[in-house]
């Protein structure tokens, strides 16, 4: 699934050039890979070795693995739905 569009992507192998057929934006890039998580080393849940600056560009990473679908969330790593979580449950006490 592309992490832009957000439509279904049925390549079954995901090379660098890869583009996604409705936006042609990159799918070897991090913001569409499994392991991609926010505000983790790098941003990602493997351990990259290298930074890729630009999350949404193509990249050489071997650890790369497509995101097939985005949950309900949409995406939001485990980490921002505890924070969401966390929030809303401090705000419900002055509520």
């Amino acid at each position: 699934m592309c992490w832009k569009c957000g439509k279904s992507v049925s390549l079954e192998i995901i090379s660098r050039d890869s583009e996604c057929p409705e936006c042609h934006k990159a799918l070897h890039s991090c913001k569409n890979c499994l392991f991609y998580e926010p505000g983790s080393y790098h941003d990602c849940h493997e351990s990259a070795e290298e930074l890729v600056a630009d999350k949404e560009k193509p990249n050489f990473c071997d650890t790369f693995r497509i995101k097939r679908e985005w949950g309900k969330d949409s995406g939001l790593s485990q980490a921002n739905q505890k924070a969401e979580a966390a929030k809303k449950a401090f705000e419900s006490l002055f509520n």
